[in-house]
């Protein structure tokens, strides 16, 4: 999916779940899932949606 697509589902998912998201390149494009389900390469993360930090 484009950059500015995963952003907003990041951060919306991050808000409705109420856990961390972290947005990943790859391949295809951009993908967004829980933290605490990536075991991939941490280079790959873009940046990391925490829906407790202000």
């Amino acid at each position: 999916m484009p950059l500015s697509t995963a952003q907003s589902f990041a951060w919306s998912m991050a808000r409705t779940m109420m856990t961390i998201i972290v947005l990943i390149e790859t391949g295809q494009g951009f993908s967004v899932m829980p933290l605490d389900e990536f075991d991939g390469d941490p280079a790959c993360i873009v940046c990391e949606y925490d829906p407790f930090n202000r």
